[in-house]
C-alpha cells in the first residue's frame, strides 16, 4: 500500500509512519457523521493519521478538536498532519492510551468519533504496529464504549464504524453504558454484495432508529450517486 501523501481537496495526509493507511471506512465515517448539533468540542479516538479530525475540522466550526493515539509513530504523524493543515489552531493530538486519556481529561465532548481496530480473529501478522492498529484487543469495544460514556456530553453524539457482523453485540454493549443507537448506515460494496460495515450514531437519548443503506459501486470504479454525494467534498476526483 502506498506511503505517499494522500491528497484531499482541502488538505493532505502523510501516512508513511502509520500502519493503517487512508481507507474508505474513515472517509465515509468522517463524511457521514452528523453535525446537526453544531458541536463546540470534538474527540477522535484512535486517530491514526488524524484524517477523521481533519475531515470534521473542514466540515464544522468546532473550536476544539482533540485526538488521542497510543502508537508513537502514528501520534507523531498525526501531529504533523494537523500542523500542516489549514485548521492547525483548532487541532490537538494527545499521545496516550484511551484509559490514560479518560482518567486525566475532565472535559466532556459534544461529538466523539472513532474508527476502532476490529479484527478480532486470532490471526496476527508479522507487523506489530499494524496489528495494534487493526486488532480489537488493542482497544476492546467494552473499553471504547466505557470511555465514550464518560467523555461524552449529556446531549452529545458518538459516531463509529464497525463490521456489520459485530453490530448486534456492539449495540447491546452500548446500551449497558446507557448509549442508544439513533442512526445506522449499512455499507455494501456493490448492489449484490453482503453488508460489510455498519456506521452507527449513538447518544444518551433513546429514539426511533433511522436505518439507511449505501452502495459504493455499481461496477468497478462506477460509483453510485449516493457515494459521490457523500464524499465529493473530500476526494479530488469526485
Amino acid at each position: 500500500m502506498s506511503n505517499l501523501p494522500f491528497k484531499f481537496k482541502e488538505f493532505s495526509i502523510n501516512q508513511d509512519q502509520c500502519a493503517m493507511k487512508i481507507g474508505t471506512d474513515s472517509v465515509l465515517l468522517g463524511a457521514w457523521t452528523s453535525l446537526e448539533k453544531r458541536p463546540f468540542s470534538i474527540l477522535d479516538i484512535g486517530s491514526g493519521t488524524g484524517v477523521l479530525a481533519l475531515m470534521l475540522a473542514q466540515r464544522s466550526l468546532a473550536e476544539l478538536i482533540d485526538a488521542v493515539e497510543i502508537d508513537e509513530n502514528a501520534y507523531e504523524q498525526c501531529v504533523e498532519n494537523f500542523e500542516q493543515s489549514p485548521w492547525s489552531d483548532r487541532l490537538f493530538c494527545y499521545h496516550a492510551s484511551l484509559e490514560e486519556f479518560t482518567d486525566e481529561i475532565e472535559d466532556k465532548y459534544d461529538l466523539i468519533i472513532s474508527n476502532p481496530p476490529f479484527y478480532s480473529e486470532d490471526y496476527k501478522s508479522e507487523n506489530n504496529q499494524r496489528d495494534l492498529a487493526r486488532f480489537v484487543d488493542a482497544m476492546p469495544f467494552e473499553h471504547l464504549l466505557e470511555s465514550v460514556s464518560k467523555l461524552l456530553a449529556e446531549d452529545g453524539v458518538f459516531s463509529v464504524i464497525i463490521p456489520f457482523k459485530e453490530e448486534t453485540s456492539f449495540i447491546a454493549l452500548a446500551s449497558q453504558m446507557s448509549l442508544f443507537v439513533n442512526k445506522k448506515l449499512h455499507l455494501k460494496g456493490t448492489p449484490t454484495s453482503d453488508i460489510k460495515r455498519s456506521l452507527l450514531e449513538f447518544s444518551f437519548q433513546e429514539s426511533d432508529i433511522k436505518t439507511n443503506e449505501l452502495i459504493i459501486e455499481t461496477a468497478r470504479h462506477q460509483y453510485t450517486q449516493d457515494y459521490i454525494n457523500l464524499t465529493k467534498d473530500f476526494y479530488l476526483k469526485m
